[in-house]
């Protein structure tokens, strides 16, 4: 690596006028090209066989990779839940990216290791689990970490499934709009997408706490058994909270494993105004908690908390003399606990992100974007023409162009390359969808936004 240092001048720099030129809105916040056209303009076969870039190749090409990207730190970048990273975060994936520590093992990566265990501590404590007593461990994504959570659950219901497998009886409680992934992790561990006990919902799709008492029933009366009860903070669809102190009595008073898919919102946690979306969450047995989100860590740094350690490893009993052995030696491992073996420093990047903005600045971060999704909503709903819903709870936003093929309307601000939106469907009614997550989103972007819609309608609604 005798030539890292210029080449990592190289992309510093132009990375920071990437960074200034999206916070700035100076140039489309994504672009669709042609695949095989990007790939030529790229020159990426040629670079692929013959290889040789130096620095200054270096350089032009990653201007053309950049110019290819979606603009996350440009105001208009309200489609996906995925953070702005912070400058320690990006600064992580740097580091990681020349020391390449696995630390699953202690001894391939103390100083991930470490890091990792504290920012676990941190986060129990914040969901309000004891440190001392309970545990965690980071996955690369939500979706791995509500995997973890369910083996867990599955653990504690059926301890022999690890060996024997399932039985066929087991069920996930869930809403109908429960994350993808609850319904991918239910097929994984063999229940298949039919093992999951669909809960009563309202009419914007949060659990009915009222009515779980006949969602047990209908579950014992299909022959199974409740391996977990999943509810949503919030539902990456309307960005809306189930209730969940009184699911968490529920489980309780029935003895069922309640799972608190928190991947978006529990960042709130750290704002005075909004942790109380969060209220009841500590009487969860797990927490999935993302990072990459709300925390500004780049992708993937997400966290499955539960609130007794032992569980963790009960989850997985396996043998691999390689790995596991029964001395005593310095530090800990964590591959006892996670799916992954070649685990990355994902704490470095939580920790670097902490270290820059602190607590109260992502804090005050996530207040912000929560308030300006307020007043996103307070301009659109005032708009002829444009109805919402509900008013929002986190930073997610749906509403409607009235009389209009809504993916219609999405499209035609894609190809203009200005506003990057998204869609769900509420009671099987398509919307649009804004998730707020550049700190250079503000009015601006609503007047925009409202001047872009606006004479959408047509007599095709969709």
């Amino acid at each position: 690596m005798d030539d890292f240092a210029p080449a990592a001048r190289t992309a510093i720099d132009v990375l920071a006028t990437y960074v200034r030129a999206s916070r700035a809105a100076d140039g489309p916040v994504t672009v669709r090209p042609d695949p095989d056209a990007l790939a030529a303009e790229l020159d990426v076969h040629r670079w692929m066989r013959d290889g040789g870039m130096a620095a200054g190749d270096f350089a032009v090409w990653l201007r053309g990779y950049l110019a290819a990207t979606v603009r996350l730190h440009h105001p208009g970048s309200m489609e996906h839940q995925v953070g702005v990273p912070s400058t320690g975060a990006a600064l992580a994936d740097l580091i990681h990216g020349v020391t390449n520590n696995p630390m699953a093992k202690y001894d391939m990566g103390a100083a991930g290791a470490v890091l990792e265990r504290e920012v676990v501590r941190w986060m129990l404590g914040k969901v309000g689990f004891d440190p001392d007593v309970g545990g965690g461990v980071l996955t690369n994504g939500g979706s791995l970490a509500n995997l973890t959570a369910l083996l867990v659950a599955r653990a504690r219901v059926a301890p022999d499934a690890w060996q024997s497998g399932v039985q066929g009886d087991l069920a996930v409680l869930a809403p109908p709009s429960v994350h993808y992934s609850i319904r991918r992790a239910a097929a994984i561990l063999g229940l298949g997408e039919n093992g999951i006990v669909e809960l009563e919902v309202d009419e914007l799709e949060r659990i009915r706490p009222e009515r779980l008492d006949d969602a047990l029933l209908r579950c014992k009366a299909a022959g199974r058994r409740p391996l977990a009860l999943v509810a949503a903070s919030p539902a990456t669809s309307t960005g809306l909270h189930d209730d969940l102190r009184p699911i968490g009595e529920f489980c309780r008073n029935h003895s069922i494993w309640f799972h608190a898919d928190a991947a978006h919102g529990a960042s709130a946690l750290l704002s005075s105004r909004y942790r109380r979306l969060l209220d009841g969450i500590d009487q969860a047995d797990s927490v999935v908690w993302d990072s990459h989100k709300l925390l500004r860590t780049s992708g993937l740094c997400a966290a499955v908390l539960v609130r007794r350690d032992e569980d963790l490893p009960n989850a997985f009993r396996q043998r691999a003399d390689y790995l596991f052995d029964e001395s005593e030696s310095i530090g800990f491992d964590l591959v006892d606990r996670a799916i992954e073996c070649t685990k990355t420093t994902l704490g470095l990047k939580l920790f670097l992100s902490l270290a820059w903005e602190g607590e109260r600045g992502l804090g005050d971060y996530v207040t912000s974007r929560y308030n300006m999704t307020r007043r996103f909503y307070d301009g659109l709903a005032t708009q002829p023409g444009i109805t919402c819903p509900y008013r929002p709870e986190s930073n997610i936003l749906c509403f409607r162009v009235d009389g209009a093929d809504q993916l219609g309307v999405r499209e035609r601000l894609l190809d203009e390359g200005r506003l990057h939106i998204g869609t769900t469907t509420i009671n099987g009614e398509r919307h649009l969808r804004l998730v707020l997550m550049s700190p250079d989103t503000d009015e601006t972007t609503l007047s925009e936004l409202v001047a872009a819609v606006a004479d959408q309608g047509s007599t095709t609604p969709a």
